[in-house]
């Protein structure tokens, strides 16, 4: 039958026997999964599952694409389950209408009411904070405001990824939500004036640039901070992450943006059962608590708490805005980015 493996988004179009081992989708003890979530990152958990219930899950990564796929896949579709991360996404498995509703006590029981959707079609299963990787050596200060990013202070010291990454214009998005959109022109606008470079690299390369001294404070999410902490493999990257700290932003008044990994049931699931019956699993304090100890990511399910290493950086106040209020905005984001040409960098 299947085996796990990693598909580029040029290999899409490969057939659906390709796709799982040239059998049919639907079988005892299978569950199908698309993935934007890379696998190593949670296969534990699908582990643990099958040896806690004896259903296969058979696995296919991508890293965009997937859900227009499922869409032209239609009622043929082998996928059971689609596991993303970003609200922009699993807010669009429901314009691209094959998000299925699932009413389901368990796992509504796991997932607080603001981490899924109102109709039941998406549910979260992991926070990512979006805060601030500050230097240890160059920043005094232990916290601050996503406000205070467009003060002149920091002018030639700040690093970030592309604003047109999802994590960046889920960021935005929020300030359009709480400020307005001629606010957050202005403020966008004078955090770019502050950027020491142009936007570049993903969120590890943030925290290489304040070790390397060129910024001294980049936007990042907290999990990559556990995952260098942890990397035998370069232990670079452990000497870059303890260079830096974490700082909350907004931490004493709305809260700091909260970005979610998530789940949906596809409407033509072959293996219905068994998908819920992951899904159930995934929301349960043991699966929560793999998520936050293996991928230093914010358990959702409100029973488990953070790892160790991740509750040592601090209290997290997440912001209470619904999420599904500030994905609303994330179109006029993206179009807020190009109008202030963020991605140019500073303009001196």
């Amino acid at each position: 039958m299947f085996s796990t493996r990693t598909l580029s988004a040029s290999c899409l179009t490969l057939s659906l026997a390709l796709s799982f081992g040239g059998t049919a989708a639907k079988a005892d003890g299978e569950v199908n999964i698309y993935s934007y979530r890379q696998p190593y990152l949670i296969q534990p958990m699908l582990d643990r599952f099958t040896q806690e219930t004896g259903i296969k899950t058979n696995i296919v990564y991508a890293s965009k694409g997937l859900g227009e796929r499922i869409r032209a896949e239609g009622a043929n579709s082998p996928a059971d389950i689609m596991l993303t991360v970003d609200i922009g996404r699993l807010e669009r498995s429901k314009q691209l209408d094959f998000a299925a509703p699932l009413d389901n006590e368990t796992i509504k029981d796991n997932i607080p009411e603001n981490f899924r959707d109102p109709d039941n079609r998406w549910f979260g299963l992991t926070g990512r904070a979006r805060v601030v990787y500050a230097s240890r050596e160059r920043v005094s200060q232990d916290n601050i405001t996503y406000a205070e990013l467009a003060d002149p202070k920091w002018k030639g010291r700040i690093c970030t990824r592309s604003g047109q990454h999802d994590y960046t214009i889920g960021l935005i998005a929020s300030i359009i939500a709480h400020e307005g959109r001629e606010k957050a022109t202005e403020w966008l606008s004078a955090v770019k004036e502050n950027l020491a470079r142009k936007p570049t690299g993903n969120d590890r390369a943030q925290v290489q640039a304040i070790y390397a001294g060129e910024c001294d404070i980049a936007l990042g999410n907290t999990y990559y901070m556990g995952k260098m902490l942890t990397n035998d493999k370069e232990p670079e990257q452990e000497t870059w992450a303890r260079s830096v700290k974490i700082l909350f932003p907004n931490a004493e008044e709305r809260g700091s943006h909260v970005n979610i990994s998530g789940m949906v049931l596809t409407k033509h699931a072959p293996n219905r059962e068994n998908a819920v019956k992951l899904m159930e699993f995934l929301t349960s304090d043991e699966a929560q608590g793999l998520y936050a100890e293996i991928n230093f990511e914010y358990p959702l399910n409100p029973h488990v708490q953070p790892s160790e290493l991740v509750s040592s950086w601090g209290k997290l106040h997440p912001d209470s805005l619904p999420l599904i209020e500030i994905a609303k905005h994330r179109q006029e984001a993206s179009e807020l980015v190009d109008e202030v040409a963020f991605d140019d960098g500073p303009s001196t």
